[in-house]
């Protein structure tokens, strides 16, 4: 018989797997990877989390393949061992395909086709660009093996990942930025019907769902990161606000103001500033520098940031810590 710690496991997994099955709209790709067409030219393009039959991925990238310039696209994914997913193929086996622009290789995987297991990481090997909205739940896991395959991608997150002590230091250190799409752009994804049930029945619409056209559509706080270059990442962002020790209060623990809005930052302001996490939109790495955050005291070597930042006795809300190069 199960120990309540085992069922407790269970429960949290089965809670993971539906979080992680949101299917990515072709809409909101289209309007992402526009951005990126030249990147994609005589590339190799992985799409590492994906059920080729019903990815919309997989369907951008086969409806244009030729105008894209892409070389081969890759795509596999996770064996369906649970029946609320919309799946089209066998459940007891996971695939592949690969597709050269003309024709589709179909292939079953020896395992479950984690992008964890040996045989996905010699996929990943023979890639040059990975594109896909991979597991909520494993974000962490799944970056950091990008980055130790030093491979280029554009990829779906939530937003909260910024903060996160092993996803900060890569927006720091000018390894990983946000996509074109706003910060602010609301993204609705395909679900399971049973997943979208239970939203229904468990959920407030306009928070966790969404209708569209009678459809209920699952709602997340998700966001592009990608660690290829786009146009928008080098516009600079027009300042207006001076500098005035009123308008702009220090922090009780930090050398550093409070701007709670981007618009806000003074333009004539040489220290260091606490700025939202939206802040990140507009970012230019030739006009701001990324010094740090107040989430995670074990992102800073030098253990300066990292804690709470506190104005008149109350934290506030999350934070970067920038400094305005050209002032």
């Amino acid at each position: 018989m199960p120990t309540t710690g085992s069922l407790i496991r269970n429960m949290n997994r089965a809670r993971r797997v539906k979080n992680d099955e949101f299917y990515t709209q072709i809409s909101d790709i289209e309007r992402e990877l526009l951005h990126y067409k030249k990147h994609f030219r005589g590339k190799v393009v992985y799409c590492n989390c994906d059920d080729p039959t019903v990815s919309n991925f997989f369907r951008y990238f086969s409806l244009n393949y030729k105008q894209l310039g892409v070389k081969k696209l890759l795509t596999t994914c996770y064996k369906n061992q649970n029946r609320n997913l919309f799946s089209q193929h066998d459940s007891e086996k996971a695939i592949g395909i690969e597709f050269n622009g003309t024709k589709e290789q179909v292939f079953d995987l020896n395992g479950d086709g984690d992008f964890r297991s040996r045989e996905c990481v010699e996929l990943l090997k023979q890639a040059d660009i990975v594109v896909t909205n991979p597991p909520f739940s494993l974000f962490r896991e799944y970056v950091a093996l990008l980055i130790e395959y030093e491979k280029k991608f554009v990829i779906i997150g939530n937003k909260n990942a910024i903060t996160y002590k092993e996803i900060f230091p890569l927006i720091k250190d000018g390894k990983l930025w946000v996509g074109n799409t706003p910060m602010s752009k609301d993204m609705l994804f395909d679900v399971p019907q049973d997943y979208a049930d239970e939203l229904v029945a468990t959920k407030k619409q306009g928070s966790a769902y969404k209708r569209v056209d009678g459809v209920v559509k699952g709602r997340s706080q998700s966001i592009w990161f990608t660690n290829l270059d786009h146009p928008k990442r080098h516009e600079n962002l027009i300042l207006y606000k001076k500098y005035s020790p009123d308008k702009y209060p220090k922090y009780e623990n930090y050398d550093a103001i409070e701007v709670s809005k981007t618009k806000d930052i003074p333009r004539d302001y040489d220290g260091v500033m606490g700025v939202p996490i939206s802040f990140l939109d507009k970012h230019n790495p030739d006009q701001f520098e990324i010094i740090g955050s107040n989430r995670g005291i074990d992102q800073d070597p030098e253990g300066v940031y990292g804690r709470g930042s506190f104005l008149n006795g109350k934290e506030t809300f999350k934070r970067l810590f920038i400094r305005n190069k050209e002032v």
